[in-house]
């Protein structure tokens, strides 16, 4: 299929994203694990109520590294009879259930423990040993995150995008699920950090149970955000208009087509498409003709790895033709 370079870019982007996202993926699952044995270490070592809310963040971050490992597993199942358009949506599954486990693991039990530090503060101790660890953690957290930008840096080149924007209309929800826990992780050490100074500095735990209630707020922020963009996709989302328009480009470069009067591109998956279009076809053919080559402009288009399927319709002479 003759197409822009937008489109030669994300043919070329989708080829290879599986095992990049896997990649990024398990790097996050080896860092969040390490640091999460850190700090339940240095939480039980200080009694600090930041590094408490951070180890479970760290934990919750881990378990939901499993989802999404899951999700790549699921999503990347061959078209079936009975999932014609293949397997891709399980992936906005799997990573709305790892946003709901860091909303209960991470947001919940931090607040929680917050709140109660606050009713009965405990001094803290061995401070030493919560800044090394929560260094540690930083360098840690800090390669994880580097990764998940070397990965959306391409996806933010194709969408002409800044990177954070790329990320949250990405269509790859596993990106975007390290992205932000990344982010969060890092603002989160610097919050405990930040409580553990001030408990050290003025004697009183407040200081460092405010920081876990902030943990908490800041994942509860980050897990709904993930969970409403894993909902949108679940139930129907449109490909974004850079997109749209660079596919409508193509097919009216395509020598048999006329016009186009209908175009709708839909997220199926991870960098993963359907194509509806209605099409005027050049000449008179007959209908068995016009079938036929309906079929193959059909198959043409589909070849791209970054189309799940494609259905094609005949213009009526009346409707308007859609432009750019």
């Amino acid at each position: 299929m003759k197409s822009e370079p937008f489109l030669e870019g994300l043919s070329r982007a989708t080829r290879g994203a599986g095992e990049a996202s896997l990649t990024t993926v398990l790097v996050a699952f080896a860092a969040n694990l390490l640091v999460a044995v850190a700090k339940s270490i240095a939480a039980v070592v200080t009694g600090s109520a930041s590094l408490l809310a951070e180890a479970a963040h760290s934990w919750a971050d881990t378990g939901n590294e499993i989802f999404l490992v899951v999700a790549q597993h699921r999503a990347r199942r061959p078209p079936d009879r009975a999932h014609p358009l293949g397997h891709g949506r399980e992936a906005y599954v799997w990573s709305l259930l790892a946003a709901l486990g860091l909303f209960v693991a991470g947001a919940a039990v931090s607040v929680t423990h917050g709140v109660q530090e606050l009713m009965h503060p405990e001094p803290a101790t061995d401070f030493v040993v919560g800044y090394v660890v929560l260094a540690l953690s930083f360098v840690l957290e800090g390669l994880s995150f580097l990764r998940s930008v070397h990965q959306a840096k391409p996806t933010a080149e194709l969408m002409k995008r800044d990177l954070i924007g790329a990320v949250m209309a990405s269509s790859d929800p596993t990106l975007r699920a390290v992205f932000a826990e990344d982010s969060a992780a890092l603002i989160g050490l610097v919050i405990a950090a930040a409580g553990l100074g001030a408990h050290q500095v003025t004697g009183s735990a407040t200081p460092d149970a405010v920081g876990s209630i902030l943990v908490g707020l800041l994942l509860g922020a980050v897990a709904i955000v993930l969970i409403d963009r894993n909902r949108e996709f679940l139930v129907g989302q449109e490909a974004n208009p850079g997109l749209r328009a660079a596919t409508l480009r193509a097919l009216l470069a395509e020598p048999e087509v006329a016009r186009i009067t209908y175009l709708r591109l839909e997220y199926v998956g991870p960098r993963l498409v359907s194509v509806i279009a209605d099409v005027d076809l050049i000449g008179d053919d007959p209908e068995s003709n016009v079938a036929v080559r309906l079929r193959a402009l059909e198959a043409k288009i589909d070849a791209s790895p970054a189309v799940a399927g494609t259905v094609l319709s005949l213009s009526a002479p009346d409707e308007p033709s859609l432009t750019e």
